[in-house]
Protein backbone atom coordinates (compact mmCIF):
# COMPACT_ATOMS: atom_id res chain seq x y z
CA UNK A 1 0.00 0.00 0.00
CA UNK A 2 1.44 3.19 -0.73
CA UNK A 3 2.11 6.00 1.62
CA UNK A 4 -0.75 8.57 2.03
CA UNK A 5 -3.30 5.90 0.63
CA UNK A 6 -6.69 5.56 2.42
CA UNK A 7 -8.31 2.85 1.59
CA UNK A 8 -11.76 3.29 0.80
CA UNK A 9 -13.56 1.01 3.12
CA UNK A 10 -12.80 3.63 6.07
CA UNK A 11 -15.69 5.57 4.32
CA UNK A 12 -17.89 3.12 3.42
CA UNK A 13 -19.03 1.78 7.26
CA UNK A 14 -21.87 3.02 7.23
CA UNK A 15 -24.34 5.54 6.08
CA UNK A 16 -24.10 8.31 8.12
CA UNK A 17 -27.25 10.51 9.21
CA UNK A 18 -27.08 13.90 8.15
CA UNK A 19 -29.11 15.73 11.09
CA UNK A 20 -30.48 19.41 9.80
CA UNK A 21 -29.55 21.96 11.31
CA UNK A 22 -33.03 24.01 11.38
CA UNK A 23 -36.74 23.59 12.40
CA UNK A 24 -37.67 23.72 8.51
CA UNK A 25 -38.03 20.14 6.49
CA UNK A 26 -39.24 18.33 4.34
CA UNK A 27 -41.92 15.50 5.52
CA UNK A 28 -41.27 12.74 4.70
CA UNK A 29 -42.16 11.19 1.44
CA UNK A 30 -41.52 8.32 -1.48
CA UNK A 31 -41.63 8.23 -5.56
CA UNK A 32 -39.74 12.20 -5.34
CA UNK A 33 -36.47 12.82 -7.32
CA UNK A 34 -33.31 14.75 -6.03
CA UNK A 35 -30.27 15.96 -7.79
CA UNK A 36 -27.06 17.38 -6.63
CA UNK A 37 -24.07 19.64 -7.30
CA UNK A 38 -21.58 21.46 -4.78
CA UNK A 39 -23.08 23.19 -2.51
CA UNK A 40 -26.75 21.96 -2.59
CA UNK A 41 -29.20 18.60 -3.08
CA UNK A 42 -32.47 19.44 -4.55
CA UNK A 43 -35.41 17.32 -3.94
CA UNK A 44 -38.78 17.38 -6.42
CA UNK A 45 -41.92 16.10 -5.48
CA UNK A 46 -43.36 13.33 -3.97
CA UNK A 47 -46.11 11.39 -2.17
CA UNK A 48 -47.20 10.74 1.76
CA UNK A 49 -51.19 9.62 1.86
CA UNK A 50 -50.87 9.88 5.44
CA UNK A 51 -52.65 13.28 5.95
CA UNK A 52 -51.06 14.41 8.95
CA UNK A 53 -47.31 14.20 7.35
CA UNK A 54 -48.72 14.85 3.72
CA UNK A 55 -49.76 18.30 4.92
CA UNK A 56 -53.22 17.61 5.45
CA UNK A 57 -55.92 20.81 4.64
CA UNK A 58 -52.52 22.97 4.02
CA UNK A 59 -51.34 21.07 1.19
CA UNK A 60 -53.72 21.62 -1.68
CA UNK A 61 -51.78 19.14 -3.56
CA UNK A 62 -52.41 16.44 -0.91
CA UNK A 63 -51.19 13.76 -0.87
CA UNK A 64 -48.52 15.14 -3.44
CA UNK A 65 -45.83 17.91 -3.51
CA UNK A 66 -45.38 19.92 -5.20
CA UNK A 67 -42.43 21.40 -3.86
CA UNK A 68 -38.71 21.92 -4.66
CA UNK A 69 -36.33 22.25 -1.64
CA UNK A 70 -32.69 22.29 -1.17
CA UNK A 71 -30.31 21.19 1.34
CA UNK A 72 -27.46 23.47 1.74
CA UNK A 73 -24.28 21.19 2.58
CA UNK A 74 -22.21 23.88 4.23
CA UNK A 75 -24.68 24.87 6.77
CA UNK A 76 -26.63 21.51 7.15
CA UNK A 77 -30.05 23.33 6.36
CA UNK A 78 -33.07 22.45 4.42
CA UNK A 79 -35.03 25.60 2.62
CA UNK A 80 -38.26 25.14 0.35
CA UNK A 81 -37.20 27.18 -2.73
CA UNK A 82 -39.95 29.74 -3.75
CA UNK A 83 -40.03 29.18 -7.19
CA UNK A 84 -41.75 31.35 -10.20
CA UNK A 85 -43.52 30.00 -13.33
CA UNK A 86 -45.24 26.48 -13.78
CA UNK A 87 -44.19 23.89 -11.79
CA UNK A 88 -45.17 20.23 -12.79
CA UNK A 89 -48.36 18.72 -11.57
CA UNK A 90 -46.62 15.32 -11.96
CA UNK A 91 -45.55 14.95 -9.35
CA UNK A 92 -44.50 11.08 -8.41
CA UNK A 93 -41.90 8.86 -10.53
CA UNK A 94 -40.86 11.52 -12.36
CA UNK A 95 -37.52 11.50 -13.59
CA UNK A 96 -34.96 14.24 -12.90
CA UNK A 97 -31.50 15.28 -14.20
CA UNK A 98 -29.83 18.60 -13.16
CA UNK A 99 -27.57 19.98 -16.74
CA UNK A 100 -25.72 22.89 -15.90
CA UNK A 101 -27.93 25.00 -13.71
CA UNK A 102 -30.88 23.65 -15.18
CA UNK A 103 -33.58 21.06 -13.35
CA UNK A 104 -34.60 19.25 -15.86
CA UNK A 105 -37.87 17.15 -15.22
CA UNK A 106 -39.95 14.69 -17.15
CA UNK A 107 -43.00 12.81 -16.87
CA UNK A 108 -44.51 11.56 -13.55
CA UNK A 109 -48.01 10.62 -12.36
CA UNK A 110 -50.64 12.63 -10.26
CA UNK A 111 -53.68 11.18 -8.32
CA UNK A 112 -55.26 8.93 -8.88
CA UNK A 113 -51.61 7.32 -10.46
CA UNK A 114 -51.69 6.36 -14.17
CA UNK A 115 -54.86 8.70 -14.20
CA UNK A 116 -52.79 11.95 -14.70
CA UNK A 117 -49.10 11.07 -15.88
CA UNK A 118 -47.26 13.72 -18.16
CA UNK A 119 -45.36 13.78 -21.11
CA UNK A 120 -43.91 17.22 -20.52
CA UNK A 121 -40.16 18.57 -19.79
CA UNK A 122 -40.10 20.90 -17.45
CA UNK A 123 -36.92 22.94 -16.95
CA UNK A 124 -36.29 25.10 -13.29
CA UNK A 125 -33.18 27.36 -13.40
CA UNK A 126 -32.07 26.58 -9.52
CA UNK A 127 -29.83 30.12 -9.84
CA UNK A 128 -32.82 32.19 -10.90
CA UNK A 129 -35.70 30.13 -9.33
CA UNK A 130 -38.34 30.16 -12.13
CA UNK A 131 -39.67 26.84 -14.17
CA UNK A 132 -40.21 26.97 -18.00
CA UNK A 133 -41.67 24.32 -20.26
CA UNK A 134 -39.68 23.23 -22.74
CA UNK A 135 -41.33 24.14 -26.31
CA UNK A 136 -40.18 20.53 -28.16
CA UNK A 137 -41.03 19.39 -31.88
CA UNK A 138 -41.59 15.87 -32.60
CA UNK A 139 -43.04 12.84 -31.17
CA UNK A 140 -42.93 13.16 -27.65
CA UNK A 141 -42.55 9.55 -25.65
CA UNK A 142 -46.27 8.66 -24.31
CA UNK A 143 -47.65 10.24 -21.32
CA UNK A 144 -45.45 7.86 -18.51
CA UNK A 145 -44.11 7.99 -14.93
CA UNK A 146 -41.07 5.36 -13.39
CA UNK A 147 -39.38 5.68 -16.58
CA UNK A 148 -35.55 6.84 -16.42
CA UNK A 149 -33.03 9.39 -18.00
CA UNK A 150 -29.75 10.31 -18.55
CA UNK A 151 -28.04 13.21 -20.70
CA UNK A 152 -25.08 11.99 -22.56
CA UNK A 153 -23.18 15.20 -25.54
CA UNK A 154 -26.43 16.87 -25.67
CA UNK A 155 -28.72 14.71 -25.98
CA UNK A 156 -31.27 13.65 -23.35
CA UNK A 157 -32.59 9.67 -23.32
CA UNK A 158 -35.32 8.18 -22.04
CA UNK A 159 -35.98 4.66 -21.36
CA UNK A 160 -39.17 2.87 -20.24
CA UNK A 161 -41.83 3.66 -18.03
CA UNK A 162 -45.48 2.55 -17.43
CA UNK A 163 -48.90 4.24 -18.21
CA UNK A 164 -50.22 3.14 -15.32
CA UNK A 165 -51.71 -0.31 -17.37
CA UNK A 166 -48.64 -0.82 -19.98
CA UNK A 167 -45.49 -0.99 -19.36
CA UNK A 168 -42.48 0.55 -21.83
CA UNK A 169 -39.48 -0.72 -23.62
CA UNK A 170 -39.58 2.35 -25.82
CA UNK A 171 -36.46 4.76 -26.36
CA UNK A 172 -36.45 8.01 -26.98
CA UNK A 173 -34.23 11.27 -27.17
CA UNK A 174 -34.68 14.61 -27.05
CA UNK A 175 -31.94 17.05 -29.03
CA UNK A 176 -31.58 19.53 -26.20
CA UNK A 177 -30.51 22.46 -28.81
CA UNK A 178 -33.14 21.71 -31.25
CA UNK A 179 -35.45 20.43 -28.65
CA UNK A 180 -36.51 17.79 -31.26
CA UNK A 181 -37.56 14.27 -29.48
CA UNK A 182 -36.79 11.13 -31.88
CA UNK A 183 -38.32 7.43 -31.13
CA UNK A 184 -35.42 5.13 -31.55
CA UNK A 185 -35.65 2.18 -33.28
CA UNK A 186 -32.94 -0.21 -32.75
CA UNK A 187 -32.16 -2.74 -35.20
CA UNK A 188 -32.89 -5.55 -32.58
CA UNK A 189 -35.26 -8.04 -33.63
CA UNK A 190 -38.57 -7.78 -30.77
CA UNK A 191 -37.23 -10.99 -28.75
CA UNK A 192 -33.99 -9.13 -28.19
CA UNK A 193 -35.34 -5.90 -26.94
CA UNK A 194 -34.39 -5.42 -23.29
CA UNK A 195 -38.15 -6.76 -21.19
CA UNK A 196 -40.69 -3.79 -20.51
CA UNK A 197 -40.20 -2.31 -16.92
CA UNK A 198 -40.69 0.92 -14.78
CA UNK A 199 -38.71 1.92 -11.73
CA UNK A 200 -35.31 1.21 -13.09
CA UNK A 201 -32.10 3.55 -13.62
CA UNK A 202 -29.53 4.13 -15.83
CA UNK A 203 -26.02 4.66 -16.32
CA UNK A 204 -24.10 5.09 -19.52
CA UNK A 205 -19.84 5.55 -20.37
CA UNK A 206 -20.43 7.47 -23.75
CA UNK A 207 -20.97 4.76 -26.03
CA UNK A 208 -23.80 2.77 -24.30
CA UNK A 209 -26.59 3.47 -21.64
CA UNK A 210 -27.00 0.78 -19.31
CA UNK A 211 -30.59 -0.64 -17.79
CA UNK A 212 -30.01 -1.53 -13.86
CA UNK A 213 -32.75 -3.26 -12.62
CA UNK A 214 -36.71 -1.88 -12.77
CA UNK A 215 -39.60 -4.30 -13.81
CA UNK A 216 -43.62 -4.00 -13.02
CA UNK A 217 -46.34 -4.33 -10.44
CA UNK A 218 -45.39 -8.41 -10.23
CA UNK A 219 -42.17 -8.87 -11.31
CA UNK A 220 -38.54 -7.10 -10.14
CA UNK A 221 -35.27 -7.89 -13.29
CA UNK A 222 -32.37 -9.80 -12.06
CA UNK A 223 -28.73 -8.26 -12.38
CA UNK A 224 -26.31 -11.14 -13.81
CA UNK A 225 -26.83 -9.75 -16.91
CA UNK A 226 -27.78 -5.79 -17.99
CA UNK A 227 -28.92 -4.70 -20.90
CA UNK A 228 -26.93 -1.93 -23.01
CA UNK A 229 -28.25 0.35 -25.63
CA UNK A 230 -24.97 0.84 -28.29
CA UNK A 231 -25.62 4.73 -29.23
CA UNK A 232 -23.13 3.76 -32.47
CA UNK A 233 -24.90 0.55 -33.49
CA UNK A 234 -28.37 1.67 -32.50
CA UNK A 235 -28.53 -2.24 -31.64
CA UNK A 236 -29.41 -3.41 -27.78
CA UNK A 237 -26.84 -6.00 -26.25
CA UNK A 238 -26.33 -7.96 -23.52
CA UNK A 239 -23.64 -7.83 -20.86
CA UNK A 240 -22.24 -10.27 -18.74
CA UNK A 241 -21.86 -9.10 -15.38
CA UNK A 242 -19.28 -10.64 -13.02
CA UNK A 243 -20.76 -12.17 -9.48
CA UNK A 244 -19.11 -11.21 -6.23
CA UNK A 245 -17.32 -14.31 -5.62
CA UNK A 246 -18.95 -15.34 -1.91
CA UNK A 247 -21.92 -13.72 -2.17
CA UNK A 248 -22.99 -13.68 -6.25
CA UNK A 249 -24.88 -10.71 -7.95
CA UNK A 250 -27.45 -8.48 -5.95
CA UNK A 251 -30.86 -9.04 -5.26
CA UNK A 252 -33.34 -8.15 -8.24
CA UNK A 253 -34.72 -5.12 -7.71
CA UNK A 254 -37.09 -2.05 -8.63
CA UNK A 255 -37.88 1.37 -7.11
CA UNK A 256 -34.34 1.48 -5.65
CA UNK A 257 -31.71 4.36 -6.37
CA UNK A 258 -28.74 4.90 -8.81
CA UNK A 259 -25.34 7.30 -8.65
CA UNK A 260 -22.58 6.92 -11.01
CA UNK A 261 -18.80 8.32 -10.50
CA UNK A 262 -16.70 7.60 -13.30
CA UNK A 263 -16.73 3.97 -14.58
CA UNK A 264 -18.41 2.92 -11.57
CA UNK A 265 -22.30 2.93 -11.13
CA UNK A 266 -24.06 2.25 -7.38
CA UNK A 267 -27.16 0.98 -6.50
CA UNK A 268 -28.83 1.01 -3.27
CA UNK A 269 -32.14 -0.02 -0.92
CA UNK A 270 -35.09 -1.37 -3.74
CA UNK A 271 -37.91 -3.71 -3.69
CA UNK A 272 -37.69 -7.11 -4.92
CA UNK A 273 -41.12 -8.18 -4.54
CA UNK A 274 -41.10 -9.62 -1.56
CA UNK A 275 -38.29 -7.66 0.87
CA UNK A 276 -37.75 -3.81 1.30
CA UNK A 277 -33.88 -4.03 0.68
CA UNK A 278 -31.04 -1.93 2.47
CA UNK A 279 -27.45 -3.14 0.62
CA UNK A 280 -24.99 -0.69 -1.80
CA UNK A 281 -23.71 -2.52 -4.14
CA UNK A 282 -21.05 -1.23 -7.20
CA UNK A 283 -20.45 -2.58 -10.77
CA UNK A 284 -17.68 -1.17 -12.66
CA UNK A 285 -18.69 -0.75 -16.13
CA UNK A 286 -14.96 -1.67 -17.23
CA UNK A 287 -14.98 -4.76 -16.32
CA UNK A 288 -18.92 -5.65 -15.27
CA UNK A 289 -17.51 -7.24 -11.97
CA UNK A 290 -19.96 -6.47 -9.02
CA UNK A 291 -18.84 -5.58 -5.54
CA UNK A 292 -21.08 -5.63 -2.47
CA UNK A 293 -19.84 -2.49 -0.36
CA UNK A 294 -20.16 -3.00 3.40
CA UNK A 295 -22.34 -0.05 3.94
CA UNK A 296 -25.83 -0.47 4.09
CA UNK A 297 -28.87 1.80 4.60
CA UNK A 298 -29.64 2.78 8.15
CA UNK A 299 -33.31 1.15 7.39
CA UNK A 300 -34.31 -0.02 4.47
CA UNK A 301 -36.24 1.53 1.75
CA UNK A 302 -37.65 1.75 -1.49
CA UNK A 303 -39.58 4.40 -3.89
CA UNK A 304 -36.53 6.78 -2.08
CA UNK A 305 -33.90 8.83 -3.85
CA UNK A 306 -30.11 9.38 -3.97
CA UNK A 307 -27.63 11.82 -5.97
CA UNK A 308 -24.29 11.97 -5.86
CA UNK A 309 -21.93 15.41 -5.55
CA UNK A 310 -19.09 16.37 -8.21
CA UNK A 311 -16.58 15.08 -5.02
CA UNK A 312 -18.52 12.03 -5.03
CA UNK A 313 -20.29 11.84 -1.69
CA UNK A 314 -23.80 9.84 -2.15
CA UNK A 315 -26.92 11.19 -0.31
CA UNK A 316 -30.09 9.56 -0.05
CA UNK A 317 -33.40 10.86 1.04
CA UNK A 318 -36.54 9.58 1.99
CA UNK A 319 -38.46 6.58 0.44
CA UNK A 320 -41.05 3.90 1.65
CA UNK A 321 -39.76 2.28 4.90
CA UNK A 322 -42.04 -0.04 6.46
CA UNK A 323 -44.81 -2.07 3.34
CA UNK A 324 -47.37 -2.84 6.26
CA UNK A 325 -47.49 0.50 8.00
CA UNK A 326 -47.38 2.48 4.40
CA UNK A 327 -44.86 4.43 6.93
CA UNK A 328 -42.40 7.18 4.85
CA UNK A 329 -39.49 8.36 5.81
CA UNK A 330 -37.64 11.88 5.73
CA UNK A 331 -34.52 10.58 6.39
CA UNK A 332 -31.47 11.88 5.13
CA UNK A 333 -27.95 9.72 4.81
CA UNK A 334 -24.65 10.49 3.27
CA UNK A 335 -21.49 8.18 2.89
CA UNK A 336 -18.12 8.61 0.68
CA UNK A 337 -18.28 6.05 -2.71
CA UNK A 338 -14.73 7.15 -3.11
CA UNK A 339 -11.27 7.99 -0.99
CA UNK A 340 -12.14 12.02 -0.57
CA UNK A 341 -9.63 14.40 -1.93
CA UNK A 342 -7.68 16.49 0.86
CA UNK A 343 -9.76 19.25 -0.20
CA UNK A 344 -12.69 18.01 0.81
CA UNK A 345 -11.41 16.40 4.20
CA UNK A 346 -10.41 19.88 4.95
CA UNK A 347 -13.30 21.67 4.35
CA UNK A 348 -15.54 19.13 6.04
CA UNK A 349 -13.38 19.90 9.10
CA UNK A 350 -13.52 23.03 8.84
CA UNK A 351 -16.81 23.35 9.21
CA UNK A 352 -17.35 21.44 11.82
CA UNK A 353 -14.67 23.67 13.89
CA UNK A 354 -16.80 26.76 12.55
CA UNK A 355 -20.09 26.23 12.01
CA UNK A 356 -20.86 30.24 12.10
CA UNK A 357 -18.34 30.67 8.69
CA UNK A 358 -21.58 31.32 5.87
CA UNK A 359 -22.75 34.02 8.54
CA UNK A 360 -19.15 36.27 7.13
CA UNK A 361 -18.90 38.26 3.86
CA UNK A 362 -17.34 37.19 0.74
CA UNK A 363 -15.17 39.86 1.96
CA UNK A 364 -14.03 38.63 5.48
CA UNK A 365 -13.76 34.66 3.81
CA UNK A 366 -11.48 36.09 1.18
CA UNK A 367 -9.57 37.70 4.06
CA UNK A 368 -9.95 34.21 5.73
CA UNK A 369 -7.97 32.77 2.57
CA UNK A 370 -10.69 30.90 1.30
CA UNK A 371 -11.07 30.49 -2.64
CA UNK A 372 -13.98 31.90 -4.39
CA UNK A 373 -15.14 28.15 -5.24
CA UNK A 374 -15.40 27.27 -1.15
CA UNK A 375 -16.81 30.74 -0.97
CA UNK A 376 -19.66 29.71 -2.98
CA UNK A 377 -20.12 26.77 -1.79
CA UNK A 378 -21.31 28.71 1.41
CA UNK A 379 -23.98 31.44 -0.08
Amino acid sequence: MSRGFIPPILFSQCLDHVPPTGLCVPPARSGHRCVADSTNLYVFGGYNPDFEEGGGSENEDYPLFRELWKFHFATATWQQIRTEGYMPTELASMSAVLHGNNLLVFGGTGIPFGENNGNEVHVCNVQYKRWNLLNCKGKKPNKIYGQAMVIINGYLYVFGGTTGYLYSTDLHRLDLSTREWTHLKPNNTPSDLPEERYRHELAHDGQRIYILGGGTSWTSYPMDKIHAYNLETNYWEEMVTKPHEKIGYPAARRCHSCVQVKDEVFICGGYNGELILSDLWKINLQTFQWTKLLATMPEPAYFHCAAVTPAGCMYVHGGVVNMFGNRRSGSLYKVWLVVPSLLELTWEKLLKTFPHLAQLSSLQLLGLGLTHTLIQRLK
